[in-house]
């Protein structure tokens, strides 16, 4: 069977891949973990089941390669059976299942449902966990400690050293055994490239297009396309102080929406703190001219656009007028400005490298 870096060095010589130190340098750490899980398990009825592999929590800046590298991974372990799957809609998912579990009765819903997911799968694989809700937070810990009793192996990508996981939250002294349950059954690796390849791919490239029309539409359809490499996408719930908030497609870091999806909701800033927590890069499409008539969705515009330019995501938008015409009458006009600056600035080349 072809190792993960045979698979890597192929992809290299094809031409698929630029040989990069860093993502090189993680690789021993997958090849680890898959012969681990690979290796035949020999039965009998007073042999103990080996002890699962040490899973990886791979961290570094957005757009170093780190979720291309755990999905090549996952792609390449035949025979195993593993789950791809964002974290927060795998969090939302266990939201779901504990709330079921506890309509039975049961004393503790976290035992039963680790028990179905350690059931179905020996490896999880997470792009970009994250912890923003004290719900998920108040939970991880004892869940992923019965996922690890039971021999899953987690690998995860992040954009965060464990340490820094929901810093400054809520009641974070309890959250702080999960880190150290991350330390202990997880290779903690950083990897520190200096090279981001999505930025690299929007190097140059236009990031706001305007009017919006069927040109301005298929060249967002281009960019995505790009990105993504043809991937259709999914829909993101993140879940924020018990609202649903949803990105009707995302993939590794790259979210997409309608104006109206995000600014025509009732939304406010928590909420589009985490749509940029969650993603490294946002397709906007079709922004309207703002003013009187639409003035709530424009005022969610700026705490949107707020949200984005600190957490320095990178933004692709069509828009009905350039940025500094999107907004020209009604109250509002003068704050309004900085936005447009904002969308000015973030339009530059090297924006969100910083």
């Amino acid at each position: 069977m072809t190792s993960f870096q045979e698979r890597y060095d192929q992809m290299v010589a094809d031409g698929d891949l630029r040989p990069d130190p860093a993502q090189q340098a993680v690789i021993p750490e997958f090849d680890r973990i898959r012969e681990a899980l690979l290796r035949p398990v020999k039965k009998g009825l007073f042999r103990k089941a080996p002890e699962p592999p040490k899973g990886l929590y791979l961290w570094g800046g957005v757009g170093r390669g780190k979720s291309m590298l755990m999905d090549i991974f996952v792609e390449n372990l035949e025979g195993v059976d593993a789950r791809r799957v964002h974290f927060h809609a795998f969090m939302q998912e266990i939201h779901e299942a504990l709330h079921e579990a506890r309509k039975t009765g049961v004393d503790d819903a976290i035992a039963p449902v680790a028990r179905d997911v350690a059931a179905s799968v020996r490896l999880l694989a997470f792009d970009e966990m994250q912890i923003t809700d004290i719900t998920d937070a108040m939970i991880v810990g004892r869940l992923f400690e019965a996922l690890f009793a039971d021999g899953v192996v987690v690998i995860t990508t992040s954009n965060r050293v464990p340490d820094d996981l929901y810093k400054h939250g809520l009641n974070r002294d309890l959250f702080v055994p999960f880190i150290d349950l991350i330390k202990e059954r997880m290779v903690v690796h950083e990897m520190a490239s200096p090279t981001d390849y999505r930025q690299d791919r929007l190097a140059g490239s236009q990031v706001y297009f305007t009017p919006v029309n069927a040109e301005s539409r298929a060249e967002m359809n281009a960019v995505w396309n790009d990105l993504t490499s043809g991937a259709d996408g999914a829909p993101l719930t993140l879940r924020v102080k018990g609202r649903d908030v949803v990105l009707p497609r995302f993939h590794n870091g790259i979210g997409r929406a309608r104006f109206h999806g995000l600014c025509g909701q009732p939304l406010g800033a928590a909420d589009y703190l985490a749509v940029a927590d969650a993603v490294r890069v946002l397709l906007l499409d079709d922004i309207p001219t703002l003013g009187r008539s639409n003035f709530n969705e424009a005022k969610r515009f700026v705490t949107l656009i707020d949200a984005l330019y600190e957490a320095r995501v990178r933004l692709v938008c069509s828009a009905a007028a350039a940025p500094e015409m999107l907004y020209l009458e009604g109250e509002g006009t003068f704050e309004f400005e900085r936005t447009a600056s904002r969308l000015r600035e973030m339009q530059s080349e090297d924006w969100g490298k910083a």
